[in-house]
């Protein structure tokens, strides 16, 4: 880092100053301005914002470090941009005629207010579990690569570039997410958007031009890092008796390394579909429309921001690799071992690694400011989140009378709670090893019951209140049992180096594929749902009108068939085209 970097950097965030400042200054002391941008917002500013939350340290840190280490494989993720279509063509009309302000209301209007609390418990301590720590260890780890030497002694203690990074992101993004709420959230997302976009170009374009070409990149990391599907397949099982016991363990075990087909195929979907369109953290984007057109449109766009991270994070990290590997330049050589194969503890810092090797001065400061627009979005996104869930859901139940002027009062003092929640994890995230691996399958535990009790909720009338609270009891309850299995290993707590006795039902539960349990917990929950509905009374399908397909009038369906146009059906062709196109090109 150079003066020139730190330059663009300040003027990086001169501009965002002042554009929050701006927004501060519009925005109305109510409760539909604080936790919605008062519903105004255009089609691009909810794309935008959208893809903004999205990208966070899962990207800069993760999926650039999955491609130094297998390849696109994670690209699967990415490339479920269809899952934004769904939530634009299918949920939007039955979210923005509720004229909910979160999630978790929205449940209790289709079902009941039991539902809704639980929705609403189980998503803040997955929040602070989990997308708060998952930021906060990433702006370490960002900070940590590009800024080593910096850190100062406090009494005995050293405080380095981790802790600096960490603490300067939680309250620089903490400082404008509480003045502003959501409207400043989502506006400065929307400028933060277009600087990750760029910067992250920037890394692809410096980094194929230090490799040579896209044609060397091919050959330094071979076929199969760019094959989407023959990494999930068990390797070197011959067709005999005894190797077929071990491709079953194989098939079900996640700790060789395999990504089964299966899990991908189907478990992967509803996950995507649970986080795209059920959770609070990216729908309240949608909910902040103008209408149901601005509303479809923001998916749409956000659907073709989302195929972007393939090129702009997954192939950085697979050209980090072949860099490494080639030799020729300074700075990666602790990335790969003798054999030439990736040292995995070095691949999540693979990103910044570019960044600190192969960019020019001055352009480092402009993919730096992306890498802090990231960070800070992401983490904007989900203290404004959490804030309007406990606002909204809770703090209004317990007082139906507060004024506006109190839930806004409410909604920044817990948006400063979830602040000092970020500083309280960042000792214990300084400390952990295996943090990503981790947190990476607690949605996996966490979102099948919801993504069961919202999709049965719109497509089936006859699913009742009974039903929805005793699926994600059920379902919430299995996924809480893993993860109190899972917790003690992953982060290496004393006693659990080494994980349960082999053979032990912790030890089953701990190793099974992440995946698998998934749709453990998915078909569990949907049973669950359904068996209890039918073995109770029918809902009254005056209260849950226009919530689900069946109760919806003839005059609803006319509002939203009015709310699209042959613009809105080519655009979404097109991105199905380009998903197509990328699993093509994408399979060896």
């Amino acid at each position: 880092m150079v003066t020139l970097d730190w330059i663009v950097i300040g003027g990086y965030f001169a501009i965002l100053a002042g554009l929050a400042w701006w927004v501060i200054r519009q925005s109305k002391n109510t409760a539909d301005d604080y936790f919605l941008a008062g519903r105004h917002l255009g089609w691009w500013i909810v794309g935008a914002s959208i893809f903004s939350s999205n990208i966070g340290s899962e990207h800069l840190v993760g999926l650039a470090g999955s491609g130094a280490t297998d390849g696109v494989i994670f690209a699967h993720y990415e490339l479920h941009a269809w899952c934004l279509l769904v939530l634009g063509w299918v949920l939007v009309p039955f979210y923005m005629r509720s004229m909910v302000t979160t999630m978790p209301e929205f449940l209790e209007k289709r079902f009941s207010a039991a539902s809704r609390w639980m929705l609403s418990v189980i998503s803040l301590v997955a929040y602070v579990l989990t997308k708060i720590a998952v930021g906060i260890f990433a702006g370490g780890i960002v900070f940590r690569t590009l800024l080593p030497d910096v850190g100062f002694m406090l009494g005995e203690t050293h405080i380095d570039s981790f802790w600096i990074g960490s603490i300067l992101v939680i309250l620089l993004t903490g400082i404008y997410t509480v003045l502003g709420g959501f409207r400043a959230v989502a506006y400065t997302e929307a400028v933060q958007t277009f600087v990750l976009i760029f910067g992250s170009i920037l890394v692809t374009f410096y980094g194929l031009q230090a490799l040579g070409g896209w044609q060397q990149l091919r050959e330094f990391c071979g076929s199969e890092m760019f094959n989407l599907w023959q990494p999930m397949m068990p390797k070197g099982v011959e067709a005999t008796w005894a190797p077929v016991k071990e491709a079953t363990r194989a098939a079900w075990y996640f700790d060789n390394g395999v990504y089964p087909w299966v899990g991908m195929l189907f478990c992967a979907p509803i996950i995507g579909l649970w986080y795209w369109c059920t959770d609070q953290y990216i729908v309240q984007r949608v909910l902040g429309a103008a209408n149901e057109t601005e509303a479809r449109r923001g998916t749409i766009f956000a659907a073709f921001l989302k195929l972007l991270p393939v090129f702009i994070f997954i192939i950085p990290g697979m050209i980090c690799f072949a860099l490494a590997k080639q030799g020729a330049t300074p700075g990666l050589e602790a990335l790969v071992n003798s054999n030439g194969e990736v040292v995995r503890d070095q691949a999540q810092a693979a990103f910044p690694l570019m960044v600190k090797t192969v960019l020019p001065d001055g352009v480092r400061g402009i993919v730096v400011a992306g890498l802090l627009s990231a960070l800070m979005s992401s983490l904007a996104g989900v203290f404004n989140a959490c804030s309007t869930l406990f606002t909204i859901d809770l703090y209004s139940k317990m007082r139906p009378n507060a004024s506006q002027s109190q839930l806004v009062w409410t909604g920044r003092v817990a948006t400063a709670v979830m602040v000092l929640l970020g500083l309280a994890w960042v000792p214990v995230i300084s400390n952990s090893s295996g943090l990503y691996g981790y947190l990476q399958s607690v949605q996996a535990y966490l979102g099948p019951p919801i993504f069961v009790v919202f999709f049965g909720g719109v497509f089936f009338k006859r699913l009742n209140a009974a039903g929805c609270l005793a699926a994600l009891i059920v379902g919430f309850g299995c996924g809480l049992w893993r993860l109190a299995v899972d917790t003690p290993v992953s982060l290496g707590w004393q006693g659990y180096e080494n994980g349960y006795a082999e053979g032990s039902i912790n030890y089953i539960l701990n190793n099974m594929y992440f995946q698998y349990f998934s749709l453990a917990i998915f078909l569990i929950s949907a049973v669950v749902m359904f068996a209890v509905s039918y073995m109770t009374s029918a809902p009254n399908e005056q209260n849950i009108g226009g919530l689900t397909f069946g109760v919806v009038s003839e005059e609803q369906i006319q509002k939203t068939r009015s709310s699209w146009g042959s613009i809105d059906v080519l655009a979404t062709l097109t991105v199905l085209v380009a998903i197509v196109v990328a699993y093509v090109y994408f399979s060896g």
